[in-house]
């Protein structure tokens, strides 16, 4: 088989790894609003099965198997990625003597994505630590990220100076973003979504009053159960009112950069790119407003972890956009010819 024909379909089975990637972030909102997050005490079974039964030494109450059946769907969905990342890796390896083969990323992948079946035992042997929670969830998207920047085509040749500069606006709009995705996990884990109940005030004022020294202890020892949240409200608001004020500092980076782009970029890719990242935050916003104003239903709520999932792919795409291609080597996959 052709080298570029090979990463054509490298590239496939990266995209199908994204897209599992994207539903496992989502499983695992949707596990944790579902208080299902000790559904299953242990790990990587249920009760000491690969399927969550009912009986002796397992869930007693349909209330408690359908908690456990969340878990391991998630599991089931996780350990799936888990198999497609191994085989990229395996894939990359195989074929790393290829010009324009990738090895680097692939293999930074595969270290995350072991990393993060640690950090889900973790997440149930710890009952649920609100540190390894959000390091779980900032583990799972930058899995995404990486599998669709390892999914897309790089960029152009060469980029204009405008470009350049755009491209280093980019990465503190990735920062900001990184930033405000952990501030999201950390209120999610604490439980400090309901703290603030009305929008666009919070407790009904402006700057209610809020408990930051407690609210951003990273570690508080072994033993206790986080299930439904340990602080006092003073805490989980500060938390939350400072999830929303880093939505409006990094809303503000993010769509100013979009309309940069868009505005200003020489190619089709580039201004559907700047374009994307736009509406991928206009959209979380309007989700977290929503969440709030509708008191944290199932619904919306998991949507707005979706949402993060977007912004994730949106930001990746205006990176690999603007990122350079080799100067050699590089062969667009729609000219390969397909009848080797």
């Amino acid at each position: 088989m052709h080298p570029q024909r090979r990463l054509f379909w490298f590239r496939r089975l990266a995209l199908a790894g994204a897209l599992l990637a994207a539903a496992v972030v989502v499983l695992g909102a949707w596990v944790r609003l579902t208080d299902a997050g000790l559904g299953c005490p242990d790990w990587p079974g249920c009760y000491g099965h690969i399927y969550p039964q009912t009986g002796h030494a397992a869930p007693q109450t349909s209330g408690q198997f359908s908690k456990a059946l969340h878990e391991m769907i998630h599991r089931y969905f996780a350990t799936t990625l888990g198999i497609i990342i191994t085989s990229l890796f395996v894939w990359a390896l195989r074929f790393r003597k290829d010009r324009d083969q990738p090895l680097g990323a692939v293999a930074l992948l595969f270290v995350i994505v072991c990393l993060q079946g640690a950090l889900g035992a973790l997440t149930v042997t710890l009952l649920l630590k609100p540190l390894i929670v959000t390091a779980h969830l900032l583990g799972g998207l930058t899995t995404l990220g990486l599998l669709c920047w390892l999914s897309l085509q790089p960029g152009q040749r060469q980029l204009s100076e405008r470009e350049a500069a755009l491209r280093k606006y980019a990465f503190v709009g990735l920062a900001a973003l990184i930033v405000q995705i952990a501030l999201g996990g950390w209120t999610s884990s604490n439980y400090a979504a309901v703290a603030c109940p009305d929008f666009p005030t919070c407790q009904h004022s402006w700057w209610p009053r809020m408990d930051y020294r407690d609210a951003f202890v990273l570690w508080r020892g072994l033993g206790l159960d986080y299930e439904g949240g340990v602080l006092a409200n003073p805490a989980r608001v500060a938390i939350h009112f400072t999830h929303r004020l880093g939505a409006l500092v990094a809303g503000s980076i993010l769509i100013s950069l979009g309309v940069l782009v868009a505005m200003t970029a020489r190619s089709r890719r580039l201004t559907f790119a700047g374009a994307l990242l736009v509406l991928a935050v206009l959209l979380q916003i309007s989700l977290g407003i929503a969440t709030v104003h509708w008191g944290v239903p199932l619904g919306p709520a998991t949507l707005h972890n979706a949402g993060a999932a977007f912004l994730v792919i949106s930001m990746v795409w205006l990176l690999r956009a603007l990122w350079p291609a080799p100067a050699i080597g590089m062969v667009p996959l729609h000219r390969v010819d397909h009848s080797r």
